[in-house]
């Protein structure tokens, strides 16, 4: 079974419908002892990330993810991404979970192309950058769905993945050791993207 994060952040239905429609058993929960009970986790999120990192607090969930992520698969998507590296830079500076090296920065910062809209919303190519488990299914090159303003940098080994916005580099997924994240919206990327669902399901 595959855990989806409930802690008042993230579009939670339609990441369950896409796991659903691909007949895998799933469960949106904000319950340690369900995410305990779960083979795999997705943390989702969508918004601020200093309003989400203060929701998840407020669950008491934050321990149990750090616990979880050292024996079983977890995949943060968008913010939910975001708040697995050190430190977002949104809105002050605001801790993560530290389970991937990095940082959380506005995107407009990094643009050398001043004519580039923020957010980064629409379908980019993702060019895979290391062989893994995740992109089982999924074609280098192949187009997946982005809605963001901030990015991560400075990610290092971690990442598996970017796409191209204007000469910026954005990352579009990243891993370390159980713990992957992506950047886009799978749940949005069409067939590309349930792939992507589909072989997380399966590790």
């Amino acid at each position: 079974m595959t855990a989806i994060v409930d802690y008042g952040v993230g579009n939670l239905f339609s990441l369950q419908s896409s796991l659903r429609a691909l007949g895998l058993e799933t469960e949106v929960t904000g319950e340690a002892e369900r995410l305990r009970a779960a083979e795999r986790i997705i943390l989702p999120g969508v918004g601020a990330f200093g309003d989400a990192r203060a929701k998840l607090d407020a669950t008491g969930l934050v321990p149990v993810l750090l616990e979880e992520a050292e024996r079983k698969p977890l995949l943060g998507i968008c913010l939910g991404m975001q708040l697995l590296f050190d430190r977002s830079f949104e809105y002050g500076e605001h801790p993560g979970l530290g389970l991937i090296p990095g940082e959380v920065a506005f995107l407009g910062e990094d643009l050398a192309d001043g004519t580039l809209k923020v957010p980064h919303m629409g379908w980019n190519s993702l060019e895979i950058g290391k062989d893994d488990p995740l992109f089982k299914y999924f074609k280098n090159g192949e187009y997946v769905y982005y809605v963001h303003s901030f990015y991560a940098r400075n990610c290092g080994d971690s990442t598996l993945g970017t796409s191209r916005y204007g000469t910026l580099a954005v990352t579009g997924a990243v891993r370390r050791g159980n713990v992957w994240g992506a950047q886009f919206h799978p749940e949005k990327s069409g067939d590309a993207g349930l792939r992507l669902l589909r072989a997380f399901a399966e590790l």
